[in-house]
């Protein structure tokens, strides 16, 4: 993992000394998770996380740019009202973006999500916290929309859809809606 996450700084910055005649920002981004697992017959809620880190806008033309990301990202769900599964992630969003207008973008790319912690937390505080058998990689795919409201602060709202399971046994994916309030340096 510190190898793909050094390969990953060295790529952001090999792209922004190389793109001379491109417009780049870069800034920090940090929102509310609304997150649950798909897949299975448990009875499952919501759970609400945060996500928080940084990004590298590259403008390619006057519509299209692309914005990678590194975020520290809490996902999760509630399941039979007994135990709440919390992981996190550090996530590399690759983001696509088009503009529609001069402020209004909608946005579609890969995410690659590496498993920092995992956690079960029972309702019944006398059953101590345990490790869930989460998977050490999760791959999923983003579409959303991104509102600039100047020309440093941004809005987005996102949702993430796991293509990869979190636990084999049964199928259970990641679903997560996002919405992020980010500032461009």
């Amino acid at each position: 993992m510190k190898k793909l996450l050094l390969v990953s700084a060295i790529a952001i910055f090999g792209l922004s000394n190389s793109s001379k005649a491109q417009n780049v920002d870069f800034g920090l981004k940090t929102g509310l998770n609304i997150s649950n697992f798909t897949g299975g017959d448990a009875d499952r809620n919501n759970l609400f996380g945060y996500q928080i880190g940084g990004f590298a806008e590259f403008e390619l033309n006057d519509n299209f740019s692309l914005q990678p990301e590194l975020l520290y990202s809490r996902q999760g769900s509630e399941a039979n009202n007994s135990v709440k599964i919390k992981v996190d992630y550090l996530a590399i969003p690759l983001i696509a973006k088009y503009y529609l207008s001069e402020k209004l973008s909608v946005e579609a790319g890969p995410q690659f999500s590496f498993l920092v912690n995992d956690k079960a937390e029972f309702i019944d505080t006398s059953i101590p916290d345990a490790e869930t058998d989460a998977s050490s990689f999760d791959f999923g795919l983003n579409i959303g929309l991104g509102f600039d409201i100047s020309s440093s602060l941004f809005t987005q709202a996102r949702y993430n859809y796991g293509i990869t399971t979190v636990v084999e046994n049964p199928d259970i994916k990641n679903s997560v809606f996002q919405i992020s309030l980010g500032y461009k340096f």
